[in-house]
């Protein structure tokens, strides 16, 4: 089944992950690996977006604590990706801090509204949102935008989950990845991201 789609998209493999996980959790090495070898691409390219090129070193020191506190995740699939997402965040953080470097928060954190984001620009953004390029212009995002595009699209996480890695409400975190979505969008030439009548990709092409 799984040769021919994209591994970017997290969520089709959360069945092949939970399984892995739980028997990693009874003691299985080779579990343990194929556990990583789902989220490790995910959880990379989040913490590029944190971090820059420190990103490796940051997830060696995530996946230490991960393989430490196995024995206290519980969960399925899709909630091991919002567990070590989260511990991989506070790495990160840690390492932001160490740096004496200051987060950047932006002003729309203050005042977040509450945008009813058609899912079809969101979509279509994720679609462009595959290459090294794109990362690079997440990273330009103000902070809560490229954290919420970060969880929804590079480590595959729902809304809900992403919300609990950032600590904040599902709502907040809904509108900032439509805005960070939407301003990739424009960024990258995608036709036709409009709130009204969104066309979709393939009736575009």
């Amino acid at each position: 089944m799984g040769h021919g789609t994209e591994p970017r998209r997290g969520q089709a493999y959360d069945g092949e992950l939970g399984a892995a996980v739980a028997r990693a959790q009874q003691g299985d090495e080779a579990a343990f690996a194929v556990a990583y070898r789902f989220v490790q691409p995910g959880l990379l390219g989040y913490l590029r977006g944190l971090v820059g090129d420190d990103a490796e070193d940051v997830a060696s020191d995530a996946w230490l604590e991960i393989a430490r506190d196995l024995g206290r995740f519980r969960g399925d699939g899709a909630g091991f990706r919002g567990w070590t997402a989260t511990i991989a965040r506070h790495r990160a953080l840690d390492h932001l801090r160490r740096q004496r470097v200051r987060p950047r928060s932006s002003a729309l954190e203050q005042d977040v509204l509450e945008l009813p984001g058609p899912q079809s620009t969101h979509d279509q953004a994720l679609e462009a949102i595959s290459t090294e390029h794109a990362l690079e212009l997440v990273r330009g995002l103000p902070r809560d935008q490229a954290e919420a595009v970060l969880l929804r699209v590079v480590v595959g996480l729902d809304g809900p989950a992403a919300a609990r890695v950032l600590g904040k409400r599902p709502g907040a975190v809904r509108t900032a990845a439509y805005r960070g979505l939407k301003r990739l969008a424009g960024q990258l030439g995608v036709e036709s991201v409009t709130d009204e009548a969104p066309r979709t990709l393939g009736e575009s092409t």
